[in-house]
């Protein structure tokens, strides 16, 4: 039952590239979307993670880990899983610099240094899965199985 809702979420590499690709300006306008949403979950999780500890960790990650892979299905690209982490991380530059008072919002509790790790290796690991499209926008769409010739000895 788990290997069956992982696979309806998840879809096979088959499955994943004979999907068809957006036109190329509603990825770009998905771009522009998933970095405002990256930041979003980003901002939302630095507060949530430290809100309901440890559960709170969970939801935050689980929120980002959705941006990031919503944005690599959306979008058909690698690039629509680096964007919204491009986000993700410019919001949290922000959040980490101390304001004048002295506070911080991101403390230097383990939940925040987790938030921190496992985001990240969310983003890069939704970045690495099977495409239908090579990095960009301008990348053109993937040629069946080309075949590569090695040259003899």
């Amino acid at each position: 039952m788990i290997r069956r809702l992982v696979r309806s979420l998840l879809g096979s590499r088959a499955e994943r590239l004979a999907e068809p690709l957006p036109s190329r300006g509603a990825r770009v306008t998905g771009y522009v979307v998933l970095f405002v949403l990256g930041g979003l979950a980003s901002l939302c999780g630095a507060f949530v993670q430290e809100l309901w500890a440890p559960g709170g960790l969970l939801l935050a990650l689980a929120g980002t880990f959705a941006v990031f892979y919503g944005g690599l299905r959306l979008t058909g690209t690698k690039l629509g899983a680096g964007v919204p982490l491009a986000g993700w991380f410019a919001v949290l530059l922000v959040l980490m610099t101390p304001r004048p008072e002295g506070d911080l919002v991101l403390s230097t509790a383990v939940t925040s240094y987790l938030y921190l790790f496992l985001g990240s290796v969310g983003g890069v690991a939704c970045a690495t899965l099977p495409t239908r499209s090579g990095i960009g926008f301008l990348a053109p769409p993937p040629d069946r199985q080309r075949a590569v010739s090695r040259p003899r000895p």
